[in-house]
C-alpha cells in the first residue's frame, strides 16, 4: 500500500488533552438572536456554534482573546463576544451586531441578501481557524490541524484507489471539517453513510494514472473515515446537482449515531455519537425561504430556535424534521 498524505505535526497549538467534551456549567439557554435582514442562515449557524459543548467551553474561558493580537478582524474574538453574550444575556434575544458588521471579511455574504447556512458555517469555520494560526508562520500542514478549531472539527478520509490492471492499492488522507452526503434516494442517514463509503469505479474521463503501470487506467476508489473529530457535522445535501431544485424527502437520523460502520477500521469499540444541533430549511427552492434550529442547551433539554424565538421541545419533534445540516458530538 502506498500511502500519501499523513506526516506527524512538528508542533501542536493546542493540547488535545485540554478540550473539555462536556459543558463546564450547566444552565438554561440563552437568547435568541434578531434576524437583520435576510440573516436567518447566519443565526442558526451562531446558535449551532454556540450549543457545541467543547467549542463554547474554550471560548467561555477568554483563553483566545486574553492572548490575541490580531489588529481589527479577528472571528475568535468575535465568536467570544457573541457566544458570552447569547448565553449570559438576561434579554430574550440580542442582536449579532459584530458578525454582521464584519461579514465581508467571512466570506461573500451580505446582510439583505439571503445566503446559505452550510457555506457561511464552512467560511465561520475557516475564517476562525485563520484567525487561530494568525502570528505563526511556516507552520506544516499537520501542525496546522492542532488548532483548537480543529481538535474538535477535523477527521481525516482515507481514498483507498485500487488499479484493476496490476491490483496495487494507493491510499490518499484528507483532512474534512464536514461530510457533504448525497441524499438522492437515501431515506437515512445510515443509508447515506454506507452510500459515501462504497466503493466506485473511475472511469472514462476520470481515469487513474496509475505510478506501476504507468499510465492512465480503470480503477476504483473507496473513501472511508480514517480518524474521527471530536465533533461530526454533516450536511445533507438538498440541492439536486442537475437542476439545483430542492430535494424535499425525508431522510431519518438517530439521536445516537455509531460510526464504526463507515471507517477504516471497522473492527473494535463503538464509535457512539450523540446528536446536539439540526439545521432546517423550510421552502420549496434552496435560494429562497428560511432557516430554523433546534439546539440541545447545557442543561439537557431541546430548544427550537427561530431567529428570536426559543421554545423548548421535545427530542421526537427534533428526530422528524426536514434537516440539512446534522450536529454530532462524541
Amino acid at each position: 500500500v502506498l500511502g500519501k498524505g499523513m506526516n506527524p505535526p512538528q508542533r501542536i497549538l493546542f493540547p488535545p488533552e485540554k478540550i473539555c467534551m462536556d459543558w463546564r456549567q450547566k444552565r438554561r439557554p440563552g437568547a435568541g438572536l434578531y434576524n437583520l435582514g435576510s440573516t436567518c442562515y447566519l443565526n442558526v449557524v451562531l446558535q449551532c456554534l454556540t450549543y457545541t459543548p467543547p467549542l463554547a467551553n474554550y471560548l467561555l474561558s477568554r483563553q483566545h482573546s486574553r492572548f490575541c493580537h490580531q489588529q481589527g478582524f479577528c472571528m475568535m474574538c468575535i465568536m467570544e463576544a457573541h457566544v458570552r453574550k447569547v448565553l449570559y444575556s438576561s434579554a430574550s434575544a440580542i442582536r449579532p451586531r459584530a458578525v454582521i458588521r464584519d461579514l465581508r471579511f467571512i466570506g461573500e455574504f451580505k446582510p439583505d441578501i439571503p445566503g446559505d447556512a452550510y457555506e457561511f458555517l464552512r467560511c465561520t469555520l475557516s475564517a476562525m481557524q485563520r484567525a487561530c494560526l494568525s502570528g505563526s508562520s511556516d507552520l506544516d500542514t499537520s501542525s496546522q490541524g492542532t488548532t483548537i478549531i480543529h481538535q474538535i472539527f477535523r477527521g481525516i478520509l482515507r481514498s483507498r484507489v485500487t488499479c484493476l490492471s496490476c491490483k496495487t492499492v494507493f491510499d490518499f488522507y484528507m483532512a474534512f471539517l464536514d461530510i457533504l452526503l448525497k441524499i438522492k434516494g437515501a431515506s437515512s442517514l445510515t443509508i447515506a453513510l454506507e452510500d459515501f463509503v462504497k466503493p466506485k469505479q473511475i472511469d472514462g474521463k476520470k481515469c487513474f494514472k496509475c505510478s506501476k503501470c504507468k499510465k492512465k487506467v480503470a480503477a476504483s476508489k473507496r473513501v472511508t473515515i480514517h480518524h474521527e473529530p471530536r465533533v461530526l457535522t454533516v450536511c445533507l445535501g438538498r440541492a439536486d446537482e442537475r437542476t439545483s431544485r430542492k430535494i424535499s424527502q425525508v431522510v431519518e437520523y438517530p439521536e445516537y449515531l455509531d460510526l464504526r460502520p463507515y471507517m477504516s477500521d471497522t473492527a473494535g469499540e463503538p464509535l457512539l455519537y450523540s446528536l446536539y444541533a439540526v439545521v432546517v430549511h423550510s421552502g420549496h427552492t434552496c435560494l429562497e425561504g428560511h432557516f430554523f434550529c433546534y439546539t440541545k442547551a447545557s442543561n439537557g433539554q431541546w430548544y427550537k430556535m427561530n431567529d428570536v424565538t426559543v421554545d423548548s421541545c421535545g427530542i421526537h419533534t427534533v428526530l422528524e424534521q426536514q434537516a440539512y445540516l446534522l450536529f454530532y458530538v462524541r
